[in-house]
């Protein structure tokens, strides 16, 4: 288990490979496509973003309201693939790492090598889980998207596993290969 804390530089992840295991600690974000959506518009009309992107981490999620005496409710990853219309561009302007679940396209592959990011999933379905690890949680832009509002997170040892490296090369497509390769010559 590798534990890494946030910001993500490029420095603490530029060795890492995928399916290496990771404890993330730190702050994070929570945006889903409505909130990806508005921070296009406000690129366009350079108006500054809800937190600064530079070295930051978006994991793409809406998390379900909190019980009482709880911090949050069940957490657990988006499919990553609505987000990729809008990845590239963020990552252009400075975000480090993306945490959610499912493959990503070739542009944004493109753009983690580009840019030096990284893309982590998390484990779908374990949305309870996950959030025992969230300490600390705050709506901090777009609340009218009510469970889609960007959420500032306190995490500790959020369990993750390295999909994308900063060099591109991707779980996916060498997991597919693999058990490709395994069943072909069975």
């Amino acid at each position: 288990m590798i534990h890494l804390t946030t910001p993500l530089t490029y420095e603490k992840i530029k060795d890492l490979k995928p399916g290496d295991r990771v404890s993330l600690s730190g702050v994070i974000y929570t945006s889903r496509d409505a909130a990806h959506k508005r921070y296009m518009g406000m690129i366009e009309k350079g108006e500054p973003l809800p937190f600064d992107l530079k070295d930051a981490t978006i994991y793409f999620a809406g998390p379900a309201p909190a019980a009482p005496g709880e911090v949050i409710g069940s957490c657990g990853p988006t499919t990553s693939y609505r987000m990729d219309a809008y990845s590239p561009t963020l990552l252009d302007h400075g975000l480090r790492a993306m945490i959610g679940k499912g493959k990503r396209n070739d542009e944004v592959i493109d753009a983690i090598k580009r840019n030096h990011g990284i893309y982590f999933a998390a484990i779908g379905g374990a949305g309870a889980v996950i959030s025992s690890s969230i300490k600390k949680c705050d709506v901090i832009a777009f609340e009218d998207l009510g469970t889609e509002a960007v959420r500032r997170l306190e995490v500790e040892n959020m369990p993750l596993v390295v999909a994308i490296s900063c060099d591109g090369e991707d779980l996916y497509k060498i997991g597919r290969k693999k058990y490709l390769g395994v069943k072909e010559n069975a």
